[in-house]
């Protein structure tokens, strides 16, 4: 008999959706409440149908009317429902309510909970998909403070009864992890997709916290959601903090930089100063509506083979202490990038990049599972009115490359000219001459080496920030010292 396997798991290993349920409902201690908004009580009736529920279910509600949501948990400022805002007003208020209704003196040993999601499910036209947030807010001890796992999803399927259904079997994966595998949160988050295929629903943003999550670190968690193919593209925030893409993207003008960054150099910050001040001079880019993402693909963390994730810790922290908001994106082409932005925004994008970068945008080769080939993915690079802003490059012998004389395969040479005239590559005219010799290869061999003189390639405070938190493998300089002794 042939055996699949799902992760790290055979099939025939997963539990069911009963037996989650039902393990939930037999512990005499779990106990709390569901508040269910936009797609009917769907996580709710599986544990209903399991049997024993009584014991678990202290209240189940769906504030479906918008006026009666109101009157439970407030008003919105921006009156919109679906929001990470509005889940978090849901789950202190049911927490709040079960806390002052169940007393502790009478149910000393209950580990109280609270879960709740607020979503919308595929419209009449077809035409959005559908989206929502979903959390639970739990104990773990009766005596312990809150932990909390919220997430965001989006809908793939094209049917609002397949998409209520799936939503159930997300909600009781959660609720059944929460208490069940939150000491492996990886494998967590990978079980939350039992009895689901991912064409069903992709999650694009999570967020651990309390008490047993204080080790997690939730850029980590970020990471597994890409590496696992649950979504395409996860993001950070100057802060740190994962943040959802189409908060941050949303009706945005959008200047893209891809890049290792390993570690950030001069240069990338050159390229990134002199195209944002070509970029806002554009028409139609209004400064005051312009968003900027420093992107690293997944194929760039997997450069030296199995991604390091303290390596991607290093390169976030780094990006994220020069204030910039940091993608992490499954899109090895540019103009998958681009048709991702497109989702978000109609307003003008450009693309930063290397000399390099360009000619290989003009491979072939990385074209070729496209029906249409390189023609149809120019065009759904470019049609949106895009700009590639150049930076130039200097080969060993001191010779400049830019937009004028850059080399292409002869057969793109005519295509390369079109985009060229009609202003679609744009060479970055006032750049730092005196750092177009700064690889960000060669800076992280010198701190490996633990070489002199890499600290000057770098911006402003990145050196510092290196050697301090001993980022790249990086010797610090008391460690130096003791070596000396």
């Amino acid at each position: 008999m042939e055996i699949t396997l799902k992760g790290d798991r055979k099939v025939n290993d997963i539990p069911s959706l009963k037996t989650k349920a039902l393990r939930i409902n037999l512990n005499e201690n779990i106990y709390g409440t569901f508040a269910e908004i936009g797609a009917g009580q769907e996580t709710v009736r599986h544990f209903f149908r399991a049997g024993g529920a009584s014991g678990t279910i202290a209240k189940a509600m769906s504030a479906y009317d918008k006026s009666f949501s109101d009157a439970v948990y407030g008003v919105e400022k921006d009156g919109r429902y679906v929001t990470e805002a509005r889940l978090m007003k849901m789950l202190d208020h049911e927490i709040r309510l079960i806390e002052e209704r169940i007393t502790r003196d009478k149910h000393p040993n209950k580990m109280f909970f609270s879960f709740a999601n607020t979503v919308t499910t595929i419209d009449f036209a077809k035409q959005f998909k559908g989206h929502g947030w979903v959390g639970i807010r739990y104990q773990v001890e009766p005596d312990q403070e809150y932990n909390q796992i919220s997430l965001h999803l989006r809908f793939k399927e094209s049917d609002a009864r397949l998409q209520q259904e799936t939503l159930g079997v997300l909600g009781t994966n959660l609720i059944y992890g929460a208490f069940y595998k939150y000491n492996e949160p990886k494998k967590l988050l990978r079980y939350l997709y039992d009895h689901l295929d991912k064409d069903q629903i992709e999650i694009d943003t999570i967020n651990f916290s309390g008490p047993i999550f204080e080790n997690v670190d939730n850029r980590l968690m970020s990471l597994q959601l890409v590496k696992n193919g649950m979504t395409d593209a996860v993001m950070f925030d100057p802060a740190g903090n994962n943040v959802l893409p189409a908060r941050i993207l949303y009706k945005k003008n959008i200047l893209a930089l891809r890049g290792s960054y390993r570690p950030v150099t001069k240069v990338n910050m050159d390229m990134y100063h002199k195209s944002y001040e070509m970029f806002i001079k554009e028409n139609k880019v209004d400064e005051n509506n312009t968003q900027v993402i420093f992107e690293i693909t997944l194929s760039n963390l997997r450069a030296e083979g199995e991604i390091d994730e303290q390596d991607f810790l290093d390169r976030a922290k780094l990006l994220c202490s020069l204030g910039q908001t940091v993608l992490i994106s499954n899109f090895q082409e540019y103009y998958k990038l681009v048709e991702y932005f497109s989702q978000y925004t109609k307003n003008r994008m450009g693309l930063a990049m290397g000399v390099n970068n360009l000619v290989d945008i003009f491979d072939e080769k990385y074209y070729r599972h496209l029906s249409g080939g390189i023609l149809e993915a120019f065009g759904k690079l470019f049609f949106k009115d895009l700009r590639v802003y150049l930076y130039p490059m200097t080969d060993e012998n001191g010779h400049l490359t830019d937009s004028e004389n850059l080399k292409v395969h002869p057969r793109m040479k005519e295509l390369y000219k079109f985009f060229k005239y009609n202003g679609k590559v744009v060479d970055i005219a006032d750049y730092d001459q005196t750092i177009l010799s700064v690889f960000s290869r060669e800076v992280l061999r010198m701190i490996a080496n633990n070489e002199p003189g890499w600290e000057t390639m770098l911006p402003e405070g990145v050196s510092n920030l290196i050697k301090q938190k001993c980022l790249f493998s990086c010797v610090s300089d008391d460690s130096v010292k003791e070596i000396k002794e």
